[in-house]
């Protein structure tokens, strides 16, 4: 497979058949407190897609410069935890203080990005499929895509449901995670187009 390929499938991977909210259900706890609002949902696309992004190179960096000869990849996930760590506290200043109604909207889920699996996932993910400095670019950033596309999609599920109306035992968190479940469901599809494009 050349070059270019691999980035597609990286890319296609990571957005649909490989989504970390629709299909491994990493990061679903942004992904169902941010979904009411639209306004929200692109605030918090963009902030996962910039540390996703950001910190897929610069692990990548980390770990191959300084963890591979030094023999510390065992340490790993505590390394690249700090480092998210570091970036969602410089993305939480930037918002402060240059977007505030954003910062005030995203509230507590914005720190949550911190904890939020799917960034340590893909930042792993980089180091155990081996892949070089712009393959791991491309895998946080389309990752963050994915994350954000998921967010979305939800966005405009959740705005339908308002107008539903469920039996009364399924309202509230059990029909938003029903409905959930079946947007997920959709992304599944994908898998056999992967196949025909890229096997």
């Amino acid at each position: 497979m050349t070059g270019a390929a691999k980035l597609l499938l990286i890319a296609f991977s990571m957005i649909f058949t490989e989504n970390y909210v629709l299909v491994q259900f990493l990061g679903i706890c942004p992904f169902l407190g941010v979904s009411k609002k639209f306004d929200s949902c692109i605030g918090m696309s963009g902030a996962v897609i910039f540390v996703m992004t950001l910190a897929s190179a610069v692990t990548w960096l980390i770990y191959t410069y300084v963890m591979v000869p030094l023999g510390l990849t065992y340490l790993s996930t505590i390394i690249f935890i700090l480092v998210i760590a570091a970036l969602v506290q410089f993305v939480e200043i930037v918002l402060k203080k240059f977007i505030r109604p954003l910062y005030d909207a995203l509230g507590v889920y914005l720190p949550l990005i911190t904890t939020n699996c799917a960034v340590l996932a893909v930042t792993l993910q980089n180091v155990g499929e081996n892949y070089n400095f712009l393959e791991s670019v491309v895998d946080g950033l389309t990752a963050g895509i994915g994350f954000g596309l998921a967010l979305v999609l939800f966005c405009g599920v959740r705005k339908a449901l308002e107008m539903a109306k469920p039996p009364k035992s399924f309202e509230g968190l059990p029909i938003t995670l029903i409905a959930a479940a079946l947007t997920s469901m959709t992304f599944m599809g994908f898998a056999g187009i992967a196949d025909r494009l890229f096997g």
